[in-house]
């Protein structure tokens, strides 16, 4: 599949790269990777976001070449990157082009008229990474620096079940060709915004504990109040994974239509892709999303009901505790 898509990029010249809407660091990372390399094989390229780019990734390199747009400019053929549909992206025109959808979550979808889905990988930029390497494009220190962003975003911060060896040695060849762990580090994860911390404060003092479960919760007000951008949502449902004995995570986002965005997050004894397939959303068996009609009480109980029924676990120690 991958020889295919090399075979397409080489026939045609003007490509559009993107990711889906709200996008996270592989999302991010890979995108601008991609683009670079098709611009170091001679194509023009440019990568269109909907959402623009995120300010805690605005330090990577090629960032401030990010278009951000509400539809796809003329192309011969646009690269989704983490994308189960192009309703993800909410560009639109892409009913139009000819798309290489390259993916590798669990719940991808062949969708495209050419489809690279590897779920034995734990992150796109790792797909990107060998696509650069057929390619014979030399991954210099920038290119580098947003594949190790993405890998090290996607796998949260090599802590999610199924990192491996094979997951490190692509980050050793990595920064062997420039990237910087610790800059990469720092920008994600010491970069917050006030309004993220004040966030935080207003999301743990909602926690809300069940045996192995944890949940947490943003109101639409506290997100005006506080000034908050929905970047600084990003991670907080990590906070009650950390909880010692806390198997599954959730996160309920109200967004400004009283609908909520709703994030799982597991240790890996409980896959949540699953819960979040069933409400059409997906994702990692450790990191995945949905969203949900309100009010808040109904959505929490869909969740946790939804996870009961998928996890043993939980039934298990939820009947103990």
């Amino acid at each position: 599949m991958l020889g295919r898509i090399l075979r397409e990029i080489r026939a045609r010249r003007r490509f559009v790269v993107t990711s889906h809407a709200r996008p996270d660091g592989d999302g991010i990372g890979s995108a601008l990777a991609c683009g670079q390399i098709l611009r170091m094989m001679g194509k023009d390229a440019e990568v269109v976001m909907h959402d623009g780019v995120p300010r805690i990734y605005q330090n990577l390199p090629f960032a401030d070449h990010v278009v951000q747009a509400d539809a796809v400019p003329p192309n011969d053929a646009v690269i989704l990157l983490e994308c189960d549909g192009i309703q993800r992206t909410l560009l639109e025109g892409l009913e139009e082009c000819f798309l290489i959808n390259i993916d590798h979550h669990v719940s991808g979808r062949n969708f495209a008229h050419i489809n690279w889905i590897d779920s034995s990988v734990m992150a796109t930029a790792e797909l990107v990474f060998r696509l650069a390497r057929l390619a014979c494009v030399p991954v210099d220190r920038d290119i580098a620096t947003c594949l190790y962003t993405g890998l090290m975003t996607d796998t949260g911060s090599f802590m999610f079940e199924g990192t491996n060896e094979h997951t490190f040695t692509v980050a050793r060849e990595l920064v062997l060709a420039g990237a910087d762990p610790a800059l990469c580090a720092r920008h994600i994860y010491f970069g917050h915004s006030t309004a993220k911390l004040r966030l935080l404060g207003a999301a743990l003092s909602n926690l809300h504990r069940e045996g192995p479960l944890a949940w947490i919760w943003i109101t639409q007000e506290q997100m005006q109040r506080f000034g908050a951008r929905e970047e600084d949502c990003e991670g907080l449902v990590n906070y009650a994974l950390s909880i010692g004995d806390v198997q599954v995570a959730i996160f309920f986002r109200e967004l400004p239509d009283r609908r909520f965005r709703v994030s799982l997050r597991s240790k890996g004894e409980v896959n949540v892709s699953t819960v979040a397939e069933y409400f059409g959303g997906g994702g990692h068996k450790c990191a995945s999303g949905c969203s949900l009609e309100g009010p808040l009480a109904v959505a929490v109980s869909r969740i946790v009901d939804r996870l009961r029924a998928e996890a043993v676990v939980l039934n298990a120690d939820s009947s103990t505790s």
